[in-house]
């Protein structure tokens, strides 16, 4: 897998929040403009990626992004309340990455704690979609 497509309530805020607070790197940021879709009104292709994988990109999409009105609606009212998990984060050492994402003002919903694939500890973005912060214990084979 290449790209991840992530709903975002206000792409400009997701990009502060992913490059400033996660220390992601931009890898396009592009107005497909008027019509792109059949819509009229276009839209923004906007990815993001961890430094160390250049192959991955997190499309941090408008909830518009081929929905009608009432679907981006019923998107916008889900990522607020964060009924949308989005993914996992792999670190190894889950406590001091926890430690640097709360000083860059990341919010966790639960600090780092054992589980039995490891530890984990849980955090939102700025729109509301949540991940998990995980340092595996699980062998790869």
């Amino acid at each position: 897998m290449s790209h991840h497509c992530l709903y975002v309530l206000d792409q400009d805020s997701a990009k502060r929040f992913y490059t400033e607070k996660l220390g992601f790197e931009v890898r396009y940021d592009v107005a497909m403009g008027e019509g792109f879709e059949g819509s009229g009104q276009g839209f923004r292709w906007l990815t993001v990626g961890p430094p160390d994988q250049p192959d991955v990109q997190i499309i941090l999409a408008d909830v518009r992004m081929g929905h009608d009105e009432g679907t981006a609606e019923q998107l916008r009212g889900l990522i607020a309340k964060g009924a949308l998990g989005a993914c996992v984060f792999v670190t190894d050492d889950c406590h001091k990455t926890h430690r640097e994402l709360a000083e860059r003002g990341v919010v966790f919903l639960s600090e780092p704690a054992e589980r039995p694939y490891g530890i984990e500890a849980v955090f939102r973005d700025d729109s509301g979609n949540w991940f998990s912060l995980t340092e595996s214990r699980m062998s790869s084979t």
